[in-house]
């Protein structure tokens, strides 16, 4: 969701690895919510809603459409909303996680309004709610859809446990560029991956069915194209293609509606020149027409009444009447704002809207509360949520998908795992090394109790007397020169007493010298990535790789931990070890020592190609071959503009060897599924993950098709010497693609490369054919 409008508003009003079988249960476990009844029928939801529907006058109606921001802690901006609430005017709200507080609004749409319609809440519930997960992005770096399906399960569990009925999450926008902040919450640049993370996220969240008991309904945005803004930069523009909208920016929307998706956030940014809150195209020919799309479309924060700002729309009457008959459902309402639904009476009585077109607006977000049983049960249990807060299995789960996401980048000399019985002293220096709360990224809020530790803190608990831990902050993470709007709710906009960083870097080389190695955390703080928080450069903020490069001198083994979901520019570092942790969340401490001293074993593979620099950006390992495609990585005259490791790159504790890839099925009919097998092997002395990739290229069709696409992954472990014989189904649908020349989805008779391995430049290859 984009908050930025009401959060400015604020200011100004308040001037304020385990074995596979143990991982898999383990998380399993703790996102099993109570035995689910089955759904209400869809016949049953109709009628209901139907009945009602006949007793509500056009204001009523109106005021479904209606969500407002709920700052329940700020009571002049509270008071508000109650007067609407208590006048039929609001659907919804958001942002109140206060089950005391939940149940006294709920009281009044119940107790006050005439037809005691009950509202609906809701939360950006990103990557945990008070168990903090990975940043999605990090998420993604695990390549396991089913783990991150039960993470977002248990994050449901937490936010249903205080009243929450609805997330807007998640994001499943593409960006082939890292300087968009708000690459923290999708799955990087694949569609392909994309959509097996949107579809898992969607499962995760509503469980078996949309009101499952201990689950949320999902609410993907934003749609459409909002990764693509111009320039890597938040709010701009995006101008897209139908070739690139149709194959890269749609297919995960698609893909977390067929998953049972019950809400999709619009984007409000104009995509190619089109408001998406107002594209007729995008919302109803598309969503609702194309892919039979049941549910409601939320419009962005303000996204209503900014399409007066975008220039489509006279006023705010004018604005709420061609969102409604684009395809938007409800406006949400920053704090400031007036609601501009409201005005959807006046435009019936004046002929511009018809009473057809209101109830079919109105009646999907009806259906979302039978389904939800709040008519039955409008109100939460206050005393539920300590218990569900204070399940362990939470805390393990978030602790075993920090470990599977993290991504090994270099490891000279098998640097990692440290072995601490060897281990005298160990230097721990970085101004990211003794803060927990960056550790767990952006969309994290106070109010819901996160908790967690610092890497320092999981450090001395790990190693306790045995092993001297010297501490050196070094240099400090400049400020940011736009805040971030977050700051006053998050309460992380505090200016920081400023230190001697030239001081402090010799102060952490001196630590270095007189240890046996160190451990360097670094990267950007929490607020340098997510909403409004793009980055104009991939370099270490501040001083950061100064204080890198003086420890690495010092000849000692030194190992960089990174946070931070960008790539940054760190390839050509000395470093002899490198371990992306990005914002691992509350566990991210424990996870990152395990990985450390070896208890858990590192298996994350990149989801985004890590470039050199942001001059690259936009960039994606799927690149069409152009006339040259000899000279890909020579466009620059100053030297490569090869990524610094690949798409699907990650490296382990052990070594796997491919062998034996055979194409079961070389000629094919068109419509009909390729098989594909090829042996995978633990050529190392651990016992390891391994995720195994398959791309193809087309090499002939009606449109110049990409020099690789992912296809298919498998994410295994294997123990020492352990084989085992992979199979691939490639079925019509990653056969095909939208050619912008039919404008449809076509399957072109073509020879095919076919390749497996552990990253984009997997060289283990085969070839199929499909002709008729």
């Amino acid at each position: 969701m984009s908050m930025k409008s009401g959060f400015r508003r604020i200011s100004q009003v308040l001037l304020a690895t385990c074995a596979m079988a143990a991982v898999s249960s383990a998380l399993a476990e703790a996102g099993r919510a109570s035995p689910q009844p089955g759904a209400m029928s869809d016949t049953d939801v109709a009628d209901k809603v139907d009945t009602l529907l006949a007793k509500m006058t056009d204001e009523e109606k109106a005021g479904q459409l209606s969500q407002y921001f709920y700052f329940s802690q700020f009571p002049p901006l509270a008071q508000k909303v109650d007067k609407e609430i208590a006048a039929g005017r609001a659907g919804a709200v958001l942002f109140t996680t206060d089950p005391k507080l939940v149940n006294r609004a709920q009281k009044i749409a119940v107790e006050q309004t005439r037809l005691k319609i009950p509202l609906l809440f809701g939360f950006d519930v990103i990557h945990g709610f008070h168990t903090i997960f990975p940043a999605p992005l990090g998420m993604a770096a695990s390549w396991d859809p089913a783990m991150v399906e039960q993470a977002q399960s248990v994050a449901a569990a937490e936010a249903r446990a205080v009243g929450m009925h609805w997330t807007f999450a998640p994001m499943v926008d593409i960006t082939l560029d890292p300087r968009w902040g708000r690459i923290f919450e999708g799955a990087g640049e694949d569609p392909y991956l994309g959509a097996a993370m949107a579809a898992a996220q969607v499962r995760g969240f509503q469980g078996r069915h949309i009101g499952a008991p201990g689950h949320i309904i999902a609410g993907p945005k934003h749609f459409a194209g909002y990764g693509a803004a111009m320039g890597g930069r938040d709010y701009d523009e995006a101008e897209i293609s139908e070739n690139q909208l149709h194959n890269l920016y749609l297919p995960p929307f698609k893909a977390a509606i067929d998953a049972g998706a019950g809400n999709i956030m619009s984007a409000y940014m104009a995509l190619n020149g089109v408001p998406a809150t107002a594209d007729h195209w995008l919302l109803t020919d598309v969503l609702r027409r194309q892919w039979g799309f049941k549910g409601w479309v939320v419009s962005d924060s303000g996204a209503v009444n900014s399409l007066v700002t975008h220039g489509v729309a006279s006023d705010g009457a004018e604005a709420a009447l061609k969102a409604i008959k684009a395809g938007t459902n409800m406006e949400m309402i920053p704090p400031g704002q007036n609601a501009n639904m409201v005005s959807l009476p006046a435009a019936i009585a004046a002929g511009k809207l018809s009473r057809t077109e209101l109830d079919a607006m109105v009646r999907p977000i009806l259906a979302a509360k039978f389904r939800m049983g709040l008519f039955e049960n409008p109100y939460v249990d206050e005393a539920k949520a300590k218990t569900v807060f204070d399940d362990p299995k939470h805390a393990l789960a978030a602790r075993i998908t920090a470990e599977r996401s993290a991504v090994l980048l270099r490891n000279e000399g098998n640097l990692l795992p440290l072995d601490h019985a060897k281990l005298k002293s160990i230097a721990v220096i970085g101004p990211l090394a003794d803060s927990a709360r960056d550790l767990m990224g952006s969309w994290v809020f106070p109010m819901n109790s996160p908790s967690g530790k610092s890497v320092l803190a999981g450090l001395r608990e790990k190693l306790g007397t045995k092993v001297a831990v010297a501490y050196a902050e070094g240099v400090q993470i400049p400020q940011r020169v736009n805040p971030s709007p977050f700051g006053t709710l998050d309460g992380t906009n505090k200016k920081r007493e400023p230190i001697d960083e030239t001081a402090g870097v010799a102060q952490a080389v001196a630590i270095a010298r007189q240890s046996d190695v160190a451990v360097l955390v670094l990267g950007e703080s929490q607020d340098m990535s997510g909403e409004m928080a793009s980055r104009a450069t991939f370099e270490l903020p501040g001083r950061q790789r100064e204080l890198l490069d003086a420890v690495v001198a010092t000849g000692k083994p030194v190992v960089l931990l990174l946070t931070s979901v960008r790539p940054l520019t760190i390839f050509d570092s000395k470093a002899a070890a490198i371990l992306d942790l990005w914002y691992p969340g509350s566990q991210g401490a424990d996870a990152a020592v395990n990985l450390l001293f070896g208890d858990a074993v590192p298996g994350g593979k990149l989801p985004i190609s890590w470039l050199r620099s942001a001059s690259q950006a936009p960039m994606t390992y799927a690149r069409l071959p152009s006339h040259a495609p000899a000279d890909a990585f020579k466009r620059y005259q100053e030297g490569s503009n090869e990524p610094a490791w690949p798409f699907g790159f990650g490296l382990s504790y052990t070594t796997f060897r491919y062998s034996d890839l055979k194409v079961t099925t070389p000629k094919v009919a068109p419509g009909h599924s390729v098989t594909v097998t090829v042996n995978l092997e633990n050529s190392g002395k651990r016992t390891g993950d391994e995720v195994a990739q398959l791309y193809l290229h087309q090499k002939v069709g009606g449109s110049s098709r990409p020099v690789r696409q992912l296809k298919g992954f498998q994410r295994v472990t294997l123990k020492p010497s352990e084989k085992r014989a992979l199979r691939f189904t490639i079925t019509p649908a990653d056969l095909s693609y939208w050619s912008d020349i039919t404008k449809e989805q076509v399957q072109d008779e073509s020879a095919f490369d076919v390749w497996i391995g552990g990253d984009s430049l997997a060289s283990l290859a085969g070839t199929f054919e499909v002709a008729k």
